[in-house]
């Protein structure tokens, strides 16, 4: 018993350490991202999120201002010693002190110590010109500039949840029924059907874009809602269709026979029996499909364009790049407003999801 007992002790020891490097893994990103996006531009490009933890720093103490005739091709005398204007550009360290330029052209010389600090200069203004709008600066013709405020996040985060709640419903419901149908119902063709849904499972996206994009330009669908709505419900229906026949299937076949011996429809078993009973299973698969329509970029920018009108926010997050990609600032601002919908979706159905994913994987 005693040697049992320590093989579950280590066993247990063991997956807490992977559990909790896991976590660690996950979680430093996500707070990286959140500090760096309260970070001015200024510091996101000067220094990593973590130096607003407390670290030793170069601190000037001091600044030695060199004669204007220094010739910054020969030797540099700086407190008795020679160094090179390479060595003050890259900073020379001389016990613990270190000299660097602060401007060579005023030869002005900064004498720097190492002191415990943090930077701590936080900002909303990342998040004002995500929500408000990014400001532009345009060249006129006679030499001005003029600077316009371009359209914030608002209109693209009520695109993109005109295009996953639909579309996160509509394969599910269909899915479901079509679940029910392959697991208790008897037709010809049952298996054959299941097995060919099941394989579009392994065929990509990528495949059938330039089909189904032809047909929608035929059809009028393109650039259209409804058209989003369709390609997202096709691409998501193998998978939630297989995931759902796990659920369904393992339901008792005695609940199923007492209600055809009472007389109820099969509507009537799948509203009343199956849509309850699933709910788990319904909530977990809904996480997943909303995630992946959320951050969708590939197939929302084919089926429904990127016109400001009907940009959702994977495309809006990519045009705050910028032309240099130097944005930083705001790309950190808007990532994280991102992520709160998914985030707040994902604990609200947490309770459903562990159940979910382990329904029907035990027997009895």
């Amino acid at each position: 018993m005693a040697k049992r007992r320590s093989k579950l002790k280590k066993s247990k020891w063991l997956v807490n350490t992977v559990l909790a490097v896991i976590c660690l893994v996950w979680s430093i990103p996500t707070i990286g991202l959140l500090v760096s996006s309260f970070r001015p531009a200024a510091d996101i490009l000067q220094s990593g999120w973590w130096n607003v933890l407390p670290h030793r720093e170069w601190q000037t103490v001091e600044q030695l201002t060199l004669p204007k005739d220094t010739d910054l091709r020969e030797p540099i005398d700086v407190n008795g010693k020679t160094y090179t204007d390479d060595q003050l550009r890259a900073g020379i360290t001389v016990g613990d002190e270190r000299y660097i330029w602060e401007n060579r052209r005023a030869r002005l010389l900064n004498v720097q110590e190492k002191h415990w600090g943090a930077i701590t200069n936080f900002t909303t203004q990342n998040y004002e010109a995500v929500l408000g709008g990014k400001e532009y600066k345009i060249a006129l013709p006679d030499g001005g500039t003029k600077t316009e405020k371009g359209s914030g996040m608002g209109q693209s985060f009520w695109n993109t949840m005109a295009v996953t709640v639909p579309a996160t419903v509509i394969p599910i419901l269909i899915a479901s029924f079509a679940a029910y149908a392959f697991a208790w119902l008897r037709f010809p063709g049952r298996r054959s059907i299941f097995v060919i849904i099941i394989a579009l499972l392994v065929v990509p996206i990528q495949v059938a874009l330039i089909p189904i994009l032809k047909d929608y330009t035929s059809l009028g669908l393109n650039g259209t809602y409804a058209g989003i709505w369709l390609a997202h419900a096709a691409f998501g229906l193998p998978l939630i269709t297989y995931f759902m026949y796990n659920a369904i299937s393992q339901l008792p076949k005695d609940l199923f026979e007492s209600a055809f011996m009472d007389g109820a429809t099969n509507f009537t078993i799948f509203s009343r029996l199956i849509l309850p009973l699933t709910v788990p299973a319904l909530a977990s698969i809904s996480i997943f499909q909303f995630l992946w329509v959320w951050n969708d970029y590939l197939v929302s920018l084919i089926f429904l364009g990127s016109q400001p009108e009907v940009q959702v926010m994977s495309m809006k997050i990519a045009n705050l790049v910028g032309s240099r990609g130097n944005d930083w600032h705001l790309l950190t601002a808007a990532a994280f407003i991102s992520m709160l919908t998914p985030l707040a979706v994902f604990f609200a159905l947490q309770k459903y999801f562990v159940r979910g994913l382990l329904g029907g994987s035990v027997k009895g």
